[in-house]
């Protein structure tokens, strides 16, 4: 399967320039492709992602994705979807958030042996004489076309309007797709939708100067069903760097994802294969929570790594309880299946009873004071009172539910009191 088809089957496709001669590109060639990355942060966010994943996928067909960080553009900033003039940031600010972006990029794709670049505008846009640019390359550009592009619009239609400095962007960008064009036979350029006024700018630049075939592809906006653009929490952005945004509340981001954005994300944000991501649409309630634990975990994997997604995971199940993920659930994922089982076992306390004196036999009560987690009967009650009694990750609800053969798994029942005591109790 082309890669183009990959995309669109996963949801990245909104738009695209010359479908069946990209396709036919993409096909038949090594292509090199980019997506630009201003720096006006440390850190890239989750809103990214669509951009980065793209070009993951883009490497894993045996393509070269580009990276370009915008060290020269970010000195003016991108007018598109803004109807605000953006921060202008100094070189000095530019410079160390360039070196995280290349740290975060770096987990997503593999810039070794020239598998992908990682390139600075600020290279060629800070050497450009403003003169000879506005004779070579400017008189390319039509002002009455560049002032009906979207990514004008909601500026010339502000309140503050739109500068000089801000409608020079388009140009600079389309300059950016001619030079990689030129230097890295790259005639393929990514985005977000915002981006589809500059990108097309770009392709006609590039035919109007060294005479090729340039393309476009566009990503949606991608929002969750409740209509929040993605990335945004009531804490603000959702940050790739762990010293902004840790990993374990990267995976609770993820974990608490809307059912109906499930199957959407798994496709978009993991590499997990579509035929198994298919099979998550007709699940609802514990099942389909089992589903969210393998996307924060798959997601948290691949952002911040392996160990880190197993921290995240422990803490999650030491707050919350784990569950227990089905052999036949998104089998391509390396998530553990006995998420109440990840606990460090050697640091959980357990007790050993024949099975056939517990079942049906043994309330939930006697066995909470009998593992030493509660002190006595009325201590018991007053935890499942409050709330605080867990067996297997599910809150006890009733004084008078006794143990049945459903509350053992593998052998085992795992008792928790509160966040942080836990007890194992085997059976055998």
């Amino acid at each position: 399967m082309s890669v183009l088809s990959v995309l669109k089957e996963r949801g990245f496709v909104e738009d695209l320039t010359h479908t069946e001669e990209l396709e036919d590109y993409l096909s038949n060639n090594r292509v090199t492709c980019y997506i630009g990355f201003d720096p006006t942060a440390a850190s890239l966010h989750v809103g990214s992602l669509v951009c980065i994943m793209a070009l993951a996928h883009m490497q894993r067909h045996g393509h070269r994705p580009i990276a370009l960080v915008g060290g020269g553009t970010g000195l003016i900033g991108d007018p598109s979807g803004k109807t605000e003039l953006r921060k202008v940031i100094t070189q000095k600010e530019i410079d160390e958030n360039k070196k995280g972006l290349r740290n975060q990029l770096s987990r997503f794709l593999d810039f070794s042996e020239d598998k992908a670049l990682l390139l600075d505008n600020a290279s060629w846009l800070t050497k450009l004489e403003y003169i000879p640019f506005l004779r070579d390359i400017g008189r390319h550009f039509s002002v009455n076309r560049m002032v009906k592009a979207e990514s004008y619009k909601a500026r010339m239609d502000s309140e503050d309007g739109l500068t000089f400095i801000e409608f020079n962007y388009m140009l600079l960008q389309s300059y950016d797709f001619m030079q990689l064009a030129k230097s890295y036979d790259c005639f393929l350029q990514m985005g977000g939708s915002d981006q589809w006024g500059n990108i097309v700018a770009g392709i006609d630049l590039t035919r109007r100067t060294i005479g090729k075939q340039a393309f476009g592809i566009t990503f949606p906006l991608i929002t969750t069903a409740s209509g929040i653009k993605m990335g945004k929490t009531h804490k603000g952005a959702v940050w790739l760097d762990a010293q902004r945004f840790s990993p374990y509340e990267y995976y609770q981001f993820w974990v608490n994802a809307d059912d109906a954005d499930v199957a959407r994300f798994l496709a978009l944000f993991t590499f997990l294969p579509l035929e198994e991501i298919n099979q998550v649409g007709h699940l609802k309630g514990a099942d389909l929570n089992k589903a969210k634990a393998v996307l924060a975990f798959e997601a948290t994997r691949i952002c911040h790594g392996e160990d880190e997604a197993i921290k995240a995971l422990e803490a999650s199940v030491s707050m919350f309880g784990g569950l227990d993920i089905p052999g036949d659930l998104l089998i391509s994922s390396s998530i553990p299946r006995k998420t109440h089982l990840v606990i460090n076992k050697k640091s959980v306390p357990s007790s050993s009873y024949n099975k056939d004196d517990v079942v049906e036999k043994v309330s939930i009560i006697d066995l909470f004071m009998d593992s030493g987690l509660c002190k006595s009967k009325s201590d018991a009650r007053r935890l499942i009172q409050q709330g605080g009694a867990y067996i297997n990750g599910d809150r006890v609800a009733s004084f008078d539910q006794i143990i049945i053969s459903e509350d053992i798994k593998e052998d085992e029942i795992l008792l928790r009191a509160g966040k942080k005591k836990y007890h194992k109790i085997i059976l055998i």
